[in-house]
């Protein structure tokens, strides 16, 4: 690791460091950088299932200064979910739709939370940007490596605030362990390692049938292949399917690839990447996805990344079900997105410092959206998931992916960003968009 690059990477993290820490510490937290500016922000919904709930949740028992304006999602039972949460919270329900296009063309919406399946997520946020939209968009923003760039792009030209659901960047656990690890605890980080060790269940694949009723399920498919409805390709388990989301690297993997970029100090995508999976366990199992991964990236200045995927285990790995370890010159660090983080020091694995009961199990769902909103309130682009950092972790997903479909190893070039001598591997940088769902052009 260069002097150059050493310091580049501390600075990074303490100008990151402090930013979170502020916002934790002068108002208690959650509301202090958003209660400079109280403008109500006005919020279109689109995408009514899953972690949308926890959102909407959130925005409404911590009564933030927002209007949802719109609910948007394909199957109305979704939205019908969605509205009892809002209930009481503000004196006029949302609007409806079931085509996102709706919300981003009304001139009276500042910004939308994208929490559809992952095929969806850039084409909505390019064209929402377009429309002078700010986004939220949950991980990964991206399905495929090309669209990264593209939602970076868009992000530039039309002055958008950006902001990727990795929540755990706001967290004030994180904000401790990096204070800690720009002070130098550990030395020099060279390595960080990131799991997913949770058990899974065989799915067994069941025959297509018919779409719910009052579901729009061509436009669900979108910009994917044409398919016949089946029930799990639908609600919840899309993920399991390439043409919809990104398997269990993409789902829960990226969250802690995130922070293994995050505690690395990383810059940069890698310049190589192998991969191995398989079958192990799930034998019979309804996904496209292997049911484990082990995927090892490889920086330019011969840093380390590490990614563990296990579907077999309940008890984790050091206690976590996911989780980091960052190995630095001087001793490792034990991080979790569940709110912990444990330092170990010397050949002795002498015991450092610890999150703290006082930050225990807190994991930045709150401070994140409240960074997001003060970004719109007060135009600071520069988000704490913002998309530059947002594509350096999905590039991750997407390199494990393709090194795994292709020829288990693969360098790349990062004057071309292009796969060295790969040329299965570069067509799946991007992806066919299936009419009239294409992907809009950022020029």
């Amino acid at each position: 690791m260069t002097d150059q690059t050493t310091r580049r990477s501390f600075l990074k993290r303490s100008t990151e460091a402090a930013a979170i820490t502020a916002a934790v510490s002068t108002l208690g937290g959650v509301h202090s950088l958003a209660a400079q500016n109280t403008e109500t922000v006005n919020v279109g919904i689109i995408g009514c299932g899953g972690i949308m709930g926890l959102h909407v949740k959130g925005l409404v028992s911590r009564r933030e200064n927002v209007s949802l304006a719109w609910l948007c999602d394909v199957d109305p039972r979704q939205m019908d979910k969605m509205s009892a949460h809002i209930k009481g919270f503000q004196s006029a329900m949302p609007k409806r739709a079931a085509k996102y296009e709706d919300v981003v063309a009304d001139k009276n919406v500042d910004a939308v939370i994208i929490a559809t399946p992952h095929h969806w997520h850039a084409p909505i946020a390019l064209h929402a940007m377009a429309e002078g939209k700010d986004c939220y968009i949950e991980k990964p923003i991206s399905h495929v490596y090309n669209e990264g760039h593209s939602i970076i792009k868009a992000a530039k030209k039309f002055g958008r605030v950006v902001q990727q659901g990795s929540q755990m960047r706001s967290s004030p656990v994180t904000a401790k362990a990096s204070k800690l690890l720009e002070q130098g605890i550990i030395g020099e980080v060279k390595v960080a390692r990131a799991w997913t060790a949770e058990t899974r269940q065989v799915v067994k694949p069941v025959p297509d049938s018919t779409p719910p009723t009052g579901v729009d399920y061509d436009r669900w498919l979108g910009p994917a292949p044409k398919h016949a409805f089946n029930k799990y390709r639908f609600h919840a388990t899309w993920r399991m399917f390439q043409d919809y989301g990104n398997g269990e690297i993409g789902d829960d993997g990226i969250h802690d690839l995130d922070m293994a970029c995050w505690g690395l100090g990383v810059d940069t995508v890698p310049s190589q990447v192998t991969a191995r999976g398989g079958r192990m366990l799930l034998h019979g199992h309804a996904s496209e996805y292997p049911d484990n991964m082990n995927v090892t990236y490889e920086y330019p200045d011969g840093r380390l990344l590490i990614y563990e995927n296990y579907p077999f285990t309940a008890y984790g790995l050091h206690g976590f079900d996911n989780g980091n370890v960052f190995y630095g010159t001087e001793g490792y660090m034990i991080f979790s997105r569940r709110g912990a983080f444990s330092v170990f020091l010397g050949p002795k694995n002498q015991s450092g410092p610890t999150e703290g009961k006082e930050l225990r199990g807190q994991r930045g769902y709150a401070e994140h959206m409240a960074d997001f909103l003060d970004g719109i309130r007060n135009r600071k682009l520069e988000t704490r998931a913002r998309p530059e950092l947002a594509h350096r972790s999905c590039s991750l997903v997407h390199f494990g992916e393709i090194a795994f479909r292709t020829k288990g190893r693969l360098d790349f070039d990062h004057e071309t960003e292009q796969f060295v001598d790969c040329d299965e591997a570069n067509e799946l940088l991007t992806k066919k968009y299936r009419e009239p769902y294409t992907l809009p052009k950022v020029v």
